[in-house]
């Protein structure tokens, strides 16, 4: 499984306070009013990012598309 994020859902109009809250440094941001993107390879899938995201947008897919 891996982590995503929703586009729809998030804001994209500030920086991602999730950058600060993942221990393993794998949620990036081009720029502050860009969608974040999570590394699968430094991802250890702790699930803070997606307790932490106020907006629900980050969550886990399953290999076949299908979310969790």
């Amino acid at each position: 499984m891996t982590l995503t994020i929703d586009a729809q859902l998030c804001p994209q109009n500030h920086r991602c306070p999730l950058i600060s809250i993942c221990p393993e440094g794998a949620i990036t941001q081009e720029r502050n009013n860009s969608l974040p993107r999570i590394d699968s390879v430094k991802c250890i899938e702790c699930g803070k990012c997606v307790k932490y995201c106020d907006m629900q947008a980050v969550y886990k897919v399953k290999e076949h598309g299908q979310t969790l």
